[in-house]
């Protein structure tokens, strides 16, 4: 009997840590979450950004540069869509606009590498416009109060396992596989 319960508690522990495991870091912080406008949509703050001017939102999108000014550093985004847990996902060509984020701690623009993707958590301070190409774009602006860098996501491949079946191939290694090499 004792041995039931001791399987049975550590099949419990097992999938206690699993589930532990698989639920991450929070993107918002608690101390943030009642202040976050969930509501306000990357569209409507490129419209007007200074009629938000104080609200905090959760943005997200791949890195295209970031610079390390005198007291902060700034990291130019192009936004994505974000997912249910607030990831950013989707194609670049997905993208509705640009933002300007500034991290006041010390954030060394190395770890910010272009095409980074990242989730931030900031107050809407306005927004500055700045020579893109040969035109002038006006970037909405966010303090950042949390960033989540996300990991890289490896490409998945599909490939043809070997060797070879089929009505050409055969059940060999290749087509020309046989009694001599042909072409």
């Amino acid at each position: 009997m004792n041995s039931v319960r001791a399987i049975t508690l550590l099949a419990l522990w097992v999938v206690g840590a699993a589930v532990a495991g698989c639920t991450g870091a929070a993107v918002i912080p608690p101390n943030l979450e009642e202040r976050v406008d969930r509501s306000l949509s990357f569209d409507q703050l490129k419209e007007a950004p200074a009629s938000y001017q104080g609200r905090f939102v959760v943005l997200g999108g791949s890195v295209l540069s970031a610079r390390r000014l005198k007291d902060a550093t700034r990291i130019e985004l192009l936004q994505l869509p974000l997912d249910s847990s607030l990831e950013p996902t989707g194609r670049p060509i997905d993208s509705r606009g640009r933002f300007l984020a500034f991290q006041k701690a010390f954030l060394d623009p190395a770890a910010l590498a272009p095409g980074t993707r990242v989730t931030v958590v900031g107050e809407v301070t306005g927004a500055v416009t700045l020579a893109l190409d040969e035109i002038d774009y006006v970037y909405p602006t966010l303090d950042v109060h949390a960033i989540t860098i996300w990991p890289v996501q490896a490409p998945a491949y599909w490939y043809r396992p070997f060797p070879y079946v089929g009505g050409y191939w055969g059940p060999y290694w290749g087509p020309y596989w046989g009694p001599y090499w042909a072409p």
